[in-house]
């Protein structure tokens, strides 16, 4: 018997929004100076790279501290109105983000968004695709517990398990930008891919690093599943090649 037919194949794609699906990361940062100086603060490009990927309730503390006299609730609010109306006027998509997801859907790979944004914000985003490529939305306040913390792509992966309780971690790819989205995915088990944007991503063997979506194919994800379960991924796929 050939090992390839026993080997898991590529079942649920999982992906980021903010920084990985779309480029909102300007708009979020806009829309935290804006908050900051009306409250008589400065907020700086570092401050502003400290919340890529964070929960926004995090965020919000941070803010807190740099001055905004807000509950936090109101923060996240408030920020999410703005960005919201920015999406409205534009999508700005990520290069190859749509293609890849178009392709997934051609070749009956569900897809899950696992964002950190709220869902406002998230449905947002879905309602602009021109197809329902997306099964269900697993959203910063539909959990607990946001990233760095896995709770997210754990409840994604028991979300799909619901109509094909056969599915595992090893069925599934995330794809993330950020180091608290790649920290997320890498502690819930799934393969995961680094495309990183904002900010670099360190080097960890454990994760695959592509520079951008541009080009990338169902194939590829397919690989890294089959890669995962043969127990060898080649060295070439990572940022700094596995000894």
């Amino acid at each position: 018997m050939h090992a390839s037919l026993s080997q898991p194949r590529l079942k649920a794609a999982l992906w980021d929004m903010d920084g990985t699906l779309v480029d909102t990361e300007p708009y979020w940062i806009a829309a935290e100076r804006a908050l900051v100086e009306a409250h008589g603060g400065q907020w700086s490009h570092e401050q502003a790279m400290q919340l890529v990927g964070q929960s926004l309730m995090h965020s919000a503390g941070i803010l807190q501290d740099a001055g905004v006299r807000m509950e936090k609730r109101e923060i996240v609010d408030t920020l999410s109105a703005q960005v919201i109306e920015r999406i409205k006027r534009e999508v700005p998509w990520r290069p190859g983000a749509r293609e890849l997801l178009d392709e997934l859907h051609g070749a009956g790979v569900r897809c899950a968004l696992v964002t950190m944004s709220e869902g406002p914000l998230a449905r947002e985003v879905v309602a602009s695709l021109p197809k329902p490529y997306f099964e269900f939305l697993i959203t910063g306040d539909s959990v607990s517990q946001g990233k760095p913390h896995p709770e997210a792509y754990l409840t994604a992966v028991e979300r799909l398990r619901d109509s094909d309780p056969e599915l595992t971690i090893d069925h599934c790819v995330a794809l993330e930008d950020s180091v608290p989205g790649v920290t997320a995915a890498l502690a819930s088990g799934v393969v995961t891919v680094g495309i990183p944007h904002q900010v670099p991503l360190p080097e960890d063997s454990r994760r695959t690093t592509w520079s951008t979506l541009t080009g990338r194919t169902v194939a590829e994800l397919e690989q890294l599943v089959a890669d995962r379960a043969a127990g060898t991924v080649p060295a070439a796929l990572f940022s700094g090649g596995a000894n």
